[in-house]
């Protein structure tokens, strides 16, 4: 039996700047659709208002994504085919606790770094946890969805 391909989608408010953040805080690549988007506007098979520039490129309006700089990806559409994430924008606001959240490992002793590294590219710390099983920084990022830091 062969794995499942899969990927993390998110809500958001604004998927590019989500992806321009998580790209960032994981030292990803920002997904780049235009190729792609220029041939489905050339053919007919997507309307200009499905999309927007960004960066001066154009790129889908609601869809917005990051992959894992060292996997494959589909040279084509430039969607990656491993660790990836998809930022999708929603109309309704975050309401509660997110029920799924990323956990980020960087290297030991080089938390306090790390949290004040995503705090520059604009996330918050929402708090310290100590516990006996360990410790870790809860944060939020730039639309309120909580991660953490190990």
């Amino acid at each position: 039996m062969t794995a499942l391909h899969w990927k993390l989608v998110i809500d958001a408010a604004d998927p590019h700047t989500q992806a321009a953040f998580w790209a960032a805080a994981l030292h990803y690549r920002q997904e780049d659709h235009s190729a792609l988007i220029d041939r489905l506007l050339a053919a007919g098979a997507a309307p200009r208002e499905a999309t927007l520039t960004v960066d001066d490129r154009l790129a889908w309006r609601d869809l917005a994504a990051v992959r894992h700089p060292d996997e494959p990806f589909d040279p084509a559409s430039d969607a990656g085919l491993g660790r990836r994430i998809l930022f999708q924008r929603v109309p309704e606001p975050k309401t509660a606790k997110n029920r799924l959240h990323l956990d980020l490992h960087p290297d030991p002793g080089t938390r306090d770094a790390e949290v004040a590294r995503l705090e520059g590219l604009g996330a918050k710390v929402v708090r310290q946890v100590a516990e006996q099983g360990g410790a870790w920084t809860v944060m939020a990022d730039p639309e309120g969805n909580e991660f953490c830091v190990h």
